[in-house]
């Protein structure tokens, strides 16, 4: 098991698709639960789910980044934060950056480790990209997955319709002990 402060090598899947998926399956039966987009979010919220989804999977770069970048990212009219809840609390989230015009990027997506689970990946994954294709000019949506993500995200993305364009070595210092 690598040690923090130690650098580790990873790979980097960035995929895409140019067509509007079928609609997502079904919420899972029996669960209580809502989806909220949130207005203008404060900057802490975010950085709360992107800490507790990515917790362990080494997702640290917006602690990095200035006050300014943090909330020039999440106030941005272009950008939208969506926030699973589970039984009242919040079980995931993903935010969707239309930035680029035509195209939007699933900047985020995960559940908290307290989710997982329940059947709500495929689902969420699912409402994501009809959201994203609601979009007006949407054309094409972007994801990208790394090794240090959770080991079903890439297949995730892939069931749902997305295909690899191209991947890129990359390597990282850990911020907290690992298991591989």
């Amino acid at each position: 098991m690598p040690d923090a402060g130690e650098r580790i090598a990873y790979t980097i899947t960035y995929l895409a698709m140019e067509t509007r998926p079928p609609a997502p399956p079904p919420a899972p039966l029996n669960q209580n639960l809502a989806l909220i987009r949130a207005e203008t979010p404060p900057v802490a919220y975010f950085l709360y789910l992107y800490s507790r989804v990515g917790a362990d999977h080494e997702w640290t770069d917006w602690f990095e980044a200035s006050t300014a970048e943090q909330e020039a990212f999440v106030h941005d009219p272009a950008v939208s934060l969506y926030t699973l809840m589970v039984d009242g609390w919040p079980g995931g989230f993903f935010m969707l950056d239309a930035r680029e015009g035509r195209v939007i990027d699933l900047a985020y997506f995960g559940l908290m480790p307290e989710a997982l689970g329940r059947g709500l990946g495929a689902w969420l994954l699912g409402t994501a990209l009809q959201t994203a294709w609601d979009l007006p000019r949407a054309a094409r949506i972007t994801v990208n997955t790394c090794t240090l993500d959770h080991p079903r995200a890439l297949p995730l993305y892939q069931k749902a319709g997305f295909v690899p364009e191209r991947r890129l070595e990359a390597s990282r210092v850990l911020s907290r002990p690992r298991q591989m």
